[in-house]
This record gives structure tokens, C-alpha cells and sequence, in this order.
């Protein structure tokens, strides 16, 4: 099947498409290198270097005829959408509705959507969260990926495209950028390998459910090869950690000897965010094989070799 990936440069986006070349299928990546890394363009996929709100993205589509779509690009600092919500919404719903059309034109029968499940629940009463829970976002990001949602859902609808969306718990592993808002674990790894103390955000008791991005590109290829299941799945562990113990056992891996320091916590932080991967597992037979010990201590060895090349 021929892929197009969107933010195949990127973090879970590169993985992503390692994953569906590994199975077989061709892959051509747009990524407009913002955040992502040449380095990651697995070099079996032919690159396209644009941004997913460009007018030439038609083009692309023209040139590749994609059989199907995982869309990764986006917005995705939750902070940047607070102090730019115009920005974010430029992005994650005009870039996606652009994408949308290019799909419509070009007879793409299946979309992979890459959503978020923190950002779209919000704090929620019932953990680990389901999918049947009211979303409930409380920033303009967590609103564009619960709007994109909705959008696929009715271009499904209206154009008979197969769409899943996919809602991801807090995702790790290689490749995470550990500089400015980016995932506890990249962060936390780079500070203890540079002998400095890792930084706390509040009492460090906050809760989140930590899914490996192996675990989260094998969720996305069973969704591009089963087309007939659609709507939304959380992808996730069902199992919550503290900030406090993803720190310990990052120190302890590393022999850090630098103490955690606490900083006041961040304002509108969720207190707990865990779902539920029973749904994921019903219809898409996808469930997380990564135990986070060993996914901690694989992406620090990850972040070792980068510093000493």
C-alpha cells in the first residue's frame, strides 16, 4: 500500500513510518521540518520538505497517489496554543482540513488520525479513561485535535473515507526532543546524563500514563491494515505513573547523583490523565508490549549515544 505520512520527520511520525516500511508498504513523507530531523527520513521514503497548510500539497498528492494518509503534523506545544491560539487553529485545523480536501480529490480511502488523549479529556473523574467519556479540553490545542476528530468523522460521512482517529497517552521513547515543552522523559534523561538535577514541576504526585512510540507505530499499523475499524481509540497503557517515580528510576538507570529539585507547578496542569487500551484491544487487537522499565532505560541509552557522537 502506498502511505503518505505527515510529519514523518518527527518524533512518533519517523517511527511511524519505519514501521509501515518494515511491514512492506511505500511511504512518502511531507514534513516541513520545523521540529523534525532529516536525520530520522527513513531513506526507503521519498521526501517532501512543505508545510501541510501549503496550496502545493495538491501537488504532492498528484505525484504520490497515496492509498492512505497518517496524519502526525501538527501543532503540538499546548503552551504556544495558549499564547498563539490563532497559530495552533492555523495549523492543526486548517493545515488538517487542507489535508482533508487533498484526500477527497484524490480518492484516499483511509486516514490515520493521531490524536491526543490528555489533551482532548482534560481532567477527568473516571480513570483509566475511556472512550466514551466527554472530552472536555482545556487548552486551544486539545480543542483542534478533538475539532480534527470530528472532522474526519464527518468527511467519513459525507465522502466514504475511512477514518480512526487515535488517541495517544503520553508518549516516549528515542527521538523525543528533550528541549522546551517536550515529553517528562526526554527531558529528565537529558538532564541526568548532563550531571544536572532534574527539574520538578510541583509535588511531582501528578499522574500520567507513559506508552512507548514502538508500541505506538505498531498501533498505527494495524490501523492502516484494518480499514474497516474507525472512530476513536485511546492508545495507551491503562497504568498510571508519577512524575516523582519516572524521575527515580531515570536517576537510578543513569547513577545520577544530583538530587530532583521542585519548581512551582505549572498552571492548569492535569493532576492525573490515565486511559483505557480495552477498546484498542477489542477491535483493533493492538495492546502495549514495552514495559516502562525497560522503555526508560532503552530511550536514556538512546539519548547516551546522542551526546557522546
Amino acid at each position: 500500500m502506498k502511505v503518505l505520512v505527515t510529519g514523518g520527520a518527527g518524533f512518533i511520525g519517523s517511527h511511524v513510518a519505519d514501521a509501515f516500511i518494515r511491514a512492506g508498504h511505500t511511504v512518502a513523507i511531507v514534513d516541513d521540518l520545523s521540529t523534525g530531523n532529516r536525520a530520522w527520513l527513513p531513506p526507503e521514503a521519498t521526501f517532501h520538505a512543505l508545510d501541510i497548510r501549503n496550496g502545493q500539497l495538491s501537488e504532492v498528492f498528484a505525484a504520490e497517489q497515496p492509498d492512505a494518509v497518517a496524519h502526525l503534523a501538527a501543532q503540538a506545544s499546548v503552551g504556544r496554543s495558549v499564547a498563539d491560539p490563532a497559530f495552533d487553529a492555523s495549523v492543526n485545523i486548517g493545515g488538517g482540513l487542507n489535508l482533508l480536501d487533498c484526500c477527497r480529490r484524490f480518492g484516499v480511502r483511509r486516514m490515520i488520525y493521531s490524536s491526543s488523549g490528555g489533551a482532548g479529556y482534560g481532567d477527568t473523574n473516571v480513570i483509566p479513561t475511556p472512550e466514551e467519556h466527554p472530552a472536555r479540553p482545556a487548552s486551544p490545542y486539545g480543542i483542534t485535535k478533538v475539532a480534527m476528530e470530528q472532522y474526519l468523522d464527518a468527511w467519513g460521512a459525507l465522502w466514504g473515507m475511512s477514518g480512526v482517529s487515535l488517541r495517544y497517552a503520553n508518549v516516549y521513547g528515542p527521538r523525543q526532543n528533550p528541549h522546551g515543552e517536550a515529553g517528562v522523559v526526554a527531558i529528565f534523561c537529558r538532564r541526568v546524563l548532563a550531571g544536572e538535577p532534574p527539574v520538578i514541576n510541583g509535588d511531582g504526585l501528578q499522574t500520567r500514563d507513559f506508552v512507548h512510540v514502538d508500541d505506538v507505530a505498531a498501533a498505527n499499523l494495524l490501523a492502516l491494515e484494518r480499514p474497516d475499524v474507525t472512530g476513536q481509540l485511546n492508545i495507551s497503557t491503562g497504568v498510571e505513573t508519577s512524575v516523582n517515580a519516572i524521575c527515580d528510576a531515570l536517576r537510578a538507570a543513569a547513577g545520577a547523583s544530583a538530587d530532583a529539585v521542585h519548581a512551582p507547578a505549572q498552571p492548569g496542569e492535569q493532576r492525573r490523565s490515565c486511559l483505557s487500551p480495552k477498546l484498542a484491544e477489542r477491535v483493533l487487537g493492538w495492546r502495549p508490549t514495552v514495559p516502562l522499565s525497560d522503555g526508560l532505560i532503552q530511550t536514556l541509552d538512546h539519548f547516551r549515544k546522542e551526546t557522546t557522537r
